[in-house]
């Protein structure tokens, strides 16, 4: 709403409710799916170890299809168990280690709350994201049981949304505050007292400072460019000069000069097009090195490559256009005269 909202309305604000969920379960007619979660910070045990600083997460059933990860181990609740409220966890990699280093974690019992609550399934080791944010080190409950240890009015409550195919942010928003402020009993005239953030805000982020990344980039690179091309444009010149003698050979056996002006730029072109070719193994390499060792997934696509081989052919061209060009123009009896 913006920095000079007034702090006390969205203190005034109700949280979420498993009632609201369920209306908007019942109603939207452009969401896939739907799911509530809360979340509190406390220590897990397991006989004399510990983890602090845990998030203890309260999750409906259907949150495994709206917040993405995966279970190594294990599984996730089932729905009678969701519904009962049945003390039982889905635990995150680091939790797995930290309290059962030499042992398997699925069937014991940790402890939270005072409560033995039985571990069913074990998350994927994900490491951190950009924000450094992690599944690695949170334990998920069954919301029905989570709030018969917290007041989840108290705790700060959520409900992810997640569209259908092809069903656009605006369109999903647009038909949530609908249902919102009918839940809610809004007047026509009143302001919303609830707030629909999108995820896509964060990759909008993203994409104007990779569009900055990206222009230092064709700066940085046609640095590049215009030195690899001055080299090339060197390499012909000497090419020309050292095979200036066969230059007069093949015009005076009836070469002609448009021969003469392909030939050296189809080698022009080859060279810049080869060393493209070499850079953009080097780029392949490093992705693979990255996706592999980060949680960033990166790719080079066939528009790149298509790209960078394009780009390198104009080069060669443009390089050896002046080489090519002054050696198809040299005069055949003096070429030849010219020591090899």
């Amino acid at each position: 709403m913006g920095s000079d909202y007034p702090w006390w309305k969205y203190y005034q604000r109700p949280e979420a409710t498993l009632d609201d969920l369920r209306e908007i379960e019942k109603r939207s007619s452009l969401a896939e799916n739907s799911a509530f979660f809360s979340q509190v910070t406390k220590t897990v045990k397991y006989r004399s170890n510990y983890v602090e600083n845990v998030g203890i997460m309260g999750v409906s059933l259907d949150f495994d299809k709206v917040w993405k990860f995966e279970i190594a181990s294990g599984r996730y609740f089932s729905p009678n168990e969701a519904a009962s409220g049945r003390p039982i966890a889905l635990i995150g990699a680091d939790i797995a280690s930290g309290l059962f280093p030499y042992q398997e974690p699925i069937g014991q019992k940790i402890k939270i709350f005072g409560r033995n609550i039985e571990i069913v399934g074990v998350m994927k080791k994900e490491g951190e994201d950009f924000f450094g944010n992690s599944n690695d080190k949170v334990v998920y409950l069954p919301v029905n049981y989570f709030k018969t240890l917290v007041d989840l009015k108290e705790t700060g409550t959520t409900i992810a949304v997640k569209a259908k195919p092809l069903v656009s942010n605006a369109e999903i928003k647009d038909e949530l505050t609908g249902i919102m402020r009918s839940i809610r009993k809004i007047k026509p005239s009143a302001e919303d007292n609830f707030a629909i953030n999108e995820t896509d805000i964060i990759a909008k982020g993203f994409d104007s400072l990779f569009a900055v990344i990206a222009m230092v980039g064709w700066i940085i690179g046609g640095f590049s460019l215009l030195v690899g091309g001055f080299g090339i444009a060197n390499i012909m010149f000497v090419s020309v000069k050292e095979r200036t003698s066969i230059i007069g050979i093949q015009k005076a056996l009836g070469a002609k000069n448009y021969f003469i002006l392909l030939q050296f730029l189809f080698e022009a072109i080859f060279l810049s097009i080869i060393g493209g070719i070499v850079g953009l193994l080097i780029i392949l390499i490093m992705t693979v090195v990255v996706s592999s060792t980060t949680s960033f997934h990166l790719i080079l696509t066939q528009g790149n490559i298509l790209l960078g081989v394009g780009v390198s052919a104009i080069i060669g061209l443009i390089s050896g256009i002046i080489p090519a060009f002054s050696a198809s123009r040299l005069d055949p009896v003096e070429a030849m005269r010219t020591n090899m």
